[in-house]
């Protein structure tokens, strides 16, 4: 039960990260048989944000991909599986070329990504896996016309290029990405979403009866990060509420002893900390015409650039 569980949070995982770049289907079904593709991708000409945001993930999202991403070590039939669905895939391209007599550029054929935590030395070498220099450790590619690479997480460098696939990890590996997802800038772009999906996921795993011994280990990894975002956003919700007031009343009172001032000058007290909002409350008193407010609002101008 608990591998249906992180397959689904992998899915909506690579989901989340790559449509701001490209059209996903996770899952895809693949014609020819009842299978289904994790994630299909297709990349756009012009991608809404920067694909090197996701370092190693990024890069290999730059061309069609599938991604096949495995909670447990992927085995041999499960990689000869995955390779099927990409002949499937290129079949039906072929057949549509044909139909409408087109021929179908090599670049518009899927890349084929198999994610595994681990992998042994004999699979990798019996599917003739290969590291590339451009691409660094853990990333192995099989002959060239299989358009398919074996990505081993655990053997990844712990680098910031790395962080997005580590965290499709386990255990150590897993928990050290989260450290560094947590210690992002608050406004990076896919920091929020990520931690929002692992919440989900500690929450699926939490209840679920028949918890290993790993998946107890990260909820309880998730467990205290999770408390503290939902009393950081109960807080900064307290904080603008109390800034909200703080403006009403400024504008109310404002209002009362200028009369109605122009809208500018609303947007200008609308964007007051709650320490400004208080200055202007007592400076306030000794305005007597809008130029007034007009002079206040040059000087803390002045304050804020020096």
């Amino acid at each position: 039960m608990t591998r249906f569980i992180h397959d689904q949070f992998s899915k909506d995982y690579l989901e989340e990260l790559l449509k701001p770049f490209g059209t996903v289907q996770a899952p895809s079904r693949v014609a020819a048989e009842v299978k289904e593709i994790d994630v299909l991708f297709t990349p756009t000409p012009t991608p809404t944000a920067n694909l090197e945001t996701l370092g190693l993930l990024g890069k290999m999202a730059t061309t069609p991909a599938i991604f096949e991403p495995f909670r447990n070590p992927a085995s041999i039939d499960e990689i000869s599986d995955c390779i099927s669905k990409l002949s499937e895939i290129k079949s039906a391209m072929q057949r549509e070329a044909k139909r409408n007599q087109t021929k179908i550029p090599t670049a518009e054929i899927p890349q084929l990504w198999i994610l595994t935590p681990t992998a042994s030395k004999n699979i990798i070498s019996g599917y003739g896996g290969q590291l590339k220099s451009n691409w660094g450790d853990g990333v192995y590619f099989l002959a060239t016309y299989f358009r398919t690479a074996i990505v081993v997480i655990h053997q990844l460098p712990s680098t910031q290029e790395t962080l997005w696939l580590r965290i499709l990890g386990r255990g150590r590996v897993q928990q050290q990405a989260i450290d560094e997802l947590v210690a992002l800038p608050t406004n990076h772009p896919f920091g929020r979403a990520t931690l929002e999906l692992l919440y989900s996921l500690q929450q699926n795993l939490r209840i679920n009866q028949n918890t290993e011994t790993e998946d107890r280990e990260l909820v309880m990894r998730l467990a205290p990060l999770y408390q503290e975002d939902r009393e950081r956003a109960r807080q900064e919700g307290l904080q603008q509420g109390v800034q909200q007031g703080e403006q009403q009343l400024i504008l109310r009172l404002l209002n009362r002893r200028l009369g109605n001032i122009d809208i500018s000058l609303i947007e200008q007290v609308q964007r007051l900390s709650i320490e400004q909002l208080e200055a202007l409350g007592e400076a306030l008193l000794d305005f007597a015409t809008v130029a007034d407010l007009e002079t206040w609002f040059s000087q803390q101008q002045e304050i804020n650039n020096q």
